[in-house]
């Protein structure tokens, strides 16, 4: 027996030994390490730190010098895209190439423009590049490339005007822990990998100034706003400081560089452009947070809308603002009245004299159909409003009461959705899915009808 003991402890002596030879070669350390902190993340509290070391794990995981890579929307997306990232350090000399798809020859290159903005404490290498001059309904290919170095290749796809595309649209993505809607967006794109369009309709982040949380909403778009056009709604929490105190939506405004609208204060605030049959309206809806710093924003963009509006010769008109347009009742707050928010007090008349289709807004964390409404009625006429619900994981379980005008509502307590848009020159037809899949409304437009 003694010598059976040791001949176990010359055998552990040997297999400590090897083991301490393989650890110190740097080539299996860094992948164990990895590992390690991937599942030390795992367990730890979803918090401010964790989110930090969790994207920092994800920026070694990922390509160092070309991170969040985003397709924005432009005023014509028939003939141009904007294509911004950031770095993790300058680069020297970058550029887009483009080329026609599964092609290798035909290549335009375009060169990114250095956009260095500090918030929250850190510093943003971001580049954007203008790809104009493409060619309308034409499937292309793009790379970022820096001297010698050179991104993967993705997808973008330009606007045929009229020709029928899908869209996804993700509500209020705000959370405390951003994997589930990292896990809600992915799985919506898996089964929408054709989709052109994507739209988030505002509070993107739960707080505007936290960086950490602008990378992980970030994650959970990774390799969706690289591949299809992205339109972002801005929200209420876009404007938040990290002491919760209003402030300007720097970080939305300096990491998404949408159509301009001409305002020499409120530029990119709120915006317009075409897709396919659809012109498409994004409004600000944040003046509340926003007037100790400007007071004029809902006069401007009332002015702005008429006439976006009135320019327009698109078969459909298609709304999409944060805030909504009605007012709910709050269990246990008696002196909450059912009626119309102030958004909708101001903004729906104007919808209705310039026969806006549909309107989609956000906000309320909650899918609600509330069919046509006009003169603010159910009607059989008049746009149709739609409250988006929810893809984040801050939810409000029976909070509201259900208004009158509500004709479809999501099932209760409500556990993440997301909504698809098919357009083309007569129809226009938007639907409702749950997180994993199952619909639960669909809403159909037709010119003949």
């Amino acid at each position: 027996m003694a010598e059976e003991r040791d001949m176990d402890k010359v055998g552990q002596n040997n297999f400590l030994k090897k083991l301490a030879r393989h650890l110190c070669n740097w080539r299996t350390i860094i992948p164990l390490v990895i590992v390690l902190l991937g599942i030390g993340l795992y367990f730890l509290p979803q918090t401010r730190l964790h989110r930090a070391a969790s994207n920092q794990l994800y920026a070694i995981l990922q390509d160092g010098q070309v991170q969040n890579l985003r397709q924005l929307v432009t005023a014509d997306n028939s003939t141009a895209r904007r294509i911004m990232w950031q770095s993790a350090s300058p680069m020297e000399a970058p550029k887009v190439m483009v080329r026609l798809a599964g092609s290798e020859e035909g290549e335009l290159r375009y060169d990114a423009v250095q956009d260095f903005w500090a918030d929250d404490g850190s510093e943003n290498y971001q580049y954007t590049a203008l790809l104009d001059n493409l060619h309308p309904g034409t499937e292309y290919e793009y790379a970022i490339i820096d001297k010698d170095s050179r991104s993967d290749w993705h997808r973008l796809k330009t606007d045929s005007a009229g020709q029928p595309f899908k869209m996804l649209i993700f509500p209020d993505s705000q959370s405390a822990d951003y994997s589930g809607w990292q896990k809600l967006a992915q799985a919506a794109w898996e089964r929408n990998q054709g989709a052109e369009l994507v739209v988030n309709m505002g509070d993107l982040v739960d707080n505007g100034e936290d960086s950490s949380q602008w990378r992980a909403w970030f994650r959970g778009l990774d390799n969706i706003i690289s591949q299809s056009a992205f339109a972002p709604v801005m929200g209420n929490h876009e404007c938040y400081d990290k002491n919760w105190q209003m402030r300007l939506p720097a970080a939305y405004l300096g990491y998404f560089q949408t159509p301009a609208n001409g305002s020499s204060k409120y530029d990119r605030y709120y915006y317009s452009f075409d897709y396919g049959a659809v012109h498409f309206v994004v409004l600000c809806t944040s003046d509340y947070e926003l007037a100790e710093f400007q007071q004029d924003l809902l006069a401007e963009q009332l002015a702005w809308l008429r006439q976006d509006l009135s320019s327009s010769d698109k078969p459909w008109k298609v709304v999409l603002m944060h805030r909504d347009v009605l007012q709910y009742r709050i269990h246990n707050r008696p002196e909450r009245l059912e009626g119309f928010s102030e958004e909708g007090v101001a903004f729906m008349p104007v919808f209705e004299e310039f026969n806006v289709d549909a309107v989609l807004t956000a906000h309320l964390h909650t899918y609600r159909n509330r069919g046509h409404l006009f003169q603010r009625d159910s009607a059989d006429k008049g746009p149709v409003y739609i409250l988006t619900g929810v893809a984040g994981d801050v939810r409000y379980p029976n909070l509201w009461i259900d208004h009158a005008l509500d004709r479809v509502t999501a099932p209760q307590p409500e556990n993440g959705n997301y909504l698809t848009m098919e357009a083309a020159a007569d129809t226009l037809d938007i639907r409702c899915y749950l997180a994993d899949g199952t619909q639960i409304d669909e809403i159909k437009f037709s010119l003949s009808s």
